[in-house]
């Protein structure tokens, strides 16, 4: 019973003695250096997460840019009327060799009327185009018309009746504005630049920076004048690119400078120069001149370049991350089709840029 005893005390002694000392700092070693492994992990794990979240904002702000710059560029030069009442628009004075009408047969105030308008007039094959004056043609007012407006001359039969349905035809061949002289390195023959603003004698057509272009761009029968501004910066101060947008027919010195409110891309850089040295512009355009004295100018591509940075430096290499954008073909669709009807001849269908937007709003 003694023995029994005594190898029990010893079982139970050994059971109660744990680790030792140098059992534990070695367990301590090898979990220190598992933690110390999962830990880098983790920490090259969410660098590289912020890796991709901040190329992944850089994207979808340049995707989003770029995708608002092709639609409107598309979109440009689509002329329109707003929404018309029950029954259409239509001509409520009878048609005679020429008429006068008020304003309000067509719009409240006549806002959407423009000097030189093109009305497509009638259907069937009394159907025809007319030119509106704002005034007496002996005597017109260009402008925003307060008085009458005068449409004709009218070469077909309309049976004298009024109630003749009333449409606007075609597009604006300067849906987008073409360059100022100057901005192509070989314009077509005929070019010389964009017209100058009148009353100031400066260039007023698009430019490398400034992207100029108006009409129906939204199609929902409102016109306006948009304006894109790339205004590229450095590395250390990157810069932005604006869009101004206004009626098509606002007043004279109502464009507002550009703000913070107008920004579409942030962290904008200069493009990177190619191999001859020269820098990209943000805006590049390709121009048609139709006409024996050049008389239409019709940009018929525009390509689009935008290098930006990343909101914030790379975890892991602490740069900014740089991309750059090029969309190479973006075709106005209605510019292109009105060069497509000149080219052919039909310039009835070419509508001439509004006197009021030249003059009121596209300054340089």
């Amino acid at each position: 019973m003694l023995a029994s005893r005594k190898e029990w005390k010893v079982m139970t002694h050994k059971e109660q003695t744990g680790f030792t000392l140098l059992e534990t700092m070695v367990s301590l070693v090898v979990l220190l250096a598992v933690s110390a492994i999962v830990m880098s992990g983790m920490n090259q794990m969410m660098k590289m997460q912020g890796t991709v979240a901040n190329r992944t904002e850089m994207h979808t702000s340049v995707r989003d840019a770029t995708e608002v710059l092709e639609q409107e560029i598309g979109q440009a030069g689509k002329i329109s009327l707003p929404a018309a009442p029950v029954g259409g628009w239509l001509m409520l004075t009878p048609v005679t060799a020429t008429v006068s009408f008020s304003p309000t047969l067509l719009n409240a105030n006549g806002a959407v009327l423009f000097d030189g308008e093109l009305l497509l007039v009638d259907v069937g094959a009394n159907q025809e185009t007319v030119t509106l004056t704002c005034g007496p043609i002996a005597a017109p007012t260009p402008g925003l018309c307060t008085t009458t407006w005068t449409a004709g001359p009218f070469l077909n039969t309309h049976n004298n009746l009024a109630g003749v349905p009333i449409s606007a035809p075609g597009a604006f061949s300067t849906g987008v504005v073409p360059p100022a002289a100057g901005v192509m390195a070989n314009p077509p023959p005929g070019f010389v630049g964009y017209a100058n603003c009148a009353p100031a004698a400066a260039p007023c057509g698009s430019t490398g920076n400034v992207l100029k272009l108006y009409g129906d761009v939204n199609g929902d029968g409102n016109m306006l004048y948009v304006e894109y501004n790339c205004n590229p910066g450095t590395p250390a101060a990157p810069g932005f690119l604006y869009r101004n947008q206004m009626a098509f027919n606002a007043p004279a010195g109502s464009k507002p400078a550009v703000n913070p409110s107008m920004v579409v891309l942030s962290n904008v850089l200069t493009n990177p120069p190619d191999a001859n040295g020269v820098v990209a512009p943000c805006f590049t355009y390709q121009v048609i001149t139709v006409g024996l004295n050049a008389e239409f100018s019709f940009v018929t591509d525009v390509a689009v370049t935008l290098t930006v940075q990343t909101p914030l430096q790379d975890p892991q290499t602490h740069q900014f991350q740089r991309e750059t954008k090029a969309l190479l073909n973006v075709s106005p669709r209605n510019v292109f089709n009105a060069f497509l009807l000149a080219r052919q001849d039909y310039t009835n269908r070419v509508q001439p840029m509004p006197w009021v937007t030249k003059n009121n709003i596209l300054d340089p």
